[in-house]
């Protein structure tokens, strides 16, 4: 398992490797100038200001000088610092990012409670009510925009109703727990600050089940598919026909068999999530990584477009690696040598 580890990170790092080569020849080749961005029409015209701008960013240097100085920080946790912010980038992310991956988590967590038993029970009852609702379900989930979503959940459930606090990760009287962590849940928690982790986790619900609709309905579909092969076969006959129990049946023998695919699934989706949660952040005032990499790309921040994908893609790898190891839980005559 170690051997099969350590192999696994050394392949990873040539990737992030190559996907930081990629990223930085694709940010630098789009035709939009960061000059112009930042500075402004006015002042771009200006051509000391323009030749201060580029000595301060290192912008008038060659590009392979400027990737390998990012390549040189990148060893030493040094991402650069923000043009659009004028901070280190490694303080936004560090800043941003828990935001995001509390989000993310809440939305699969959603995902996995709802769309899980969903999908056990539309395979166990084929044709029945359930298994239509299921199948309504997982279409709506992965058939509706975020962002249309997103807007009619907030009209609806705050404007509307009242059922829902406004956007944002705390209410406006709502004072910040202490920054152990960054994920205001866990931060409050461990401090004691009751009320604030109640209005954290009222903020939390409306954003994290929509961000989950779309793996809500994967899910649901994925496990039913899975779990109607697996009932199909000879071994589940033959535990029914031992005398074991319809539930010691279904969990152990059909659910853990079936659980492979939904596993990779929710791997996949969860670094999807960190990356994709753009417009769910936007029009909750979500202020995480999301928002940072939109507004960083809009100026062409090229130090926070480079810190910004490679953390997702670090998350990507580590999130498939742990869907890997999970595979040799699930089902016994997978080795790792």
């Amino acid at each position: 398992m170690g051997t099969y580890i350590a192999r696994r990170l050394g392949l990873a790092a040539v990737a992030m490797i190559g996907l930081t080569v990629i990223t930085f020849v694709v940010s630098h080749a789009v035709p939009a100038d960061p000059i112009v961005a930042n500075l402004g029409q006015q002042a771009s015209q200006r051509p000391e200001i323009v030749a201060a701008f580029r000595a301060k960013w290192g912008l008038d240097r060659p590009l392979h000088v400027q990737y390998l100085t990012f390549l040189g920080g990148l060893v030493r946790g040094d991402f650069g610092v923000s043009i659009n912010t004028r901070r280190a980038v490694t303080r936004d992310l560090k800043q941003f990012l828990p935001a995001t991956v509390e989000l993310s988590t809440a939305a699969i967590i959603f995902a996995v409670v709802v769309g899980l038993p969903l999908g056990v029970l539309s395979a166990l009852y084929r044709d029945s009510p359930i298994d239509h609702l299921a199948r309504l379900v997982s279409l709506v989930g992965v058939s509706i925009p975020i962002s249309w979503l997103a807007t009619v959940s907030l009209v609806v459930f705050y404007a509307a109703l009242s059922l829902a606090p406004g956007p944002g990760r705390l209410g406006p009287q709502v004072p910040m727990p202490p920054g152990l962590t960054g994920f205001y849940v866990i931060d409050s928690l461990l401090t004691g600050h009751f009320a604030t982790m109640r209005s954290a986790l009222a903020h939390l619900v409306l954003p994290a089940l929509v961000l989950s609709s779309s793996v809500m309905g994967l899910v649901t579909r994925v496990t039913r598919s899975s779990m109607l092969e697996v009932l199909s076969n000879d071994f589940m006959r033959t535990a029914r026909a031992k005398g074991l129990a319809e539930r010691t049946v279904v969990v152990r023998h059909a659910l853990r068999n079936a659980l492979i695919p939904t596993v990779t699934i929710l791997g996949l989706a969860y670094g999807s999530l960190l990356s994709g949660a753009v417009m769910t952040e936007t029009i909750f005032a979500w202020p995480g990584l999301g928002r940072y990499a939109f507004e960083a790309a809009i100026s062409n921040d090229f130090p926070s477009i480079m810190g910004v994908t490679f953390v997702i893609a670090l998350m990507y790898v580590l999130a498939n690696l742990a869907v890997d190891l999970a595979y040799g839980v699930l089902d016994p005559q997978i080795r790792y040598s």
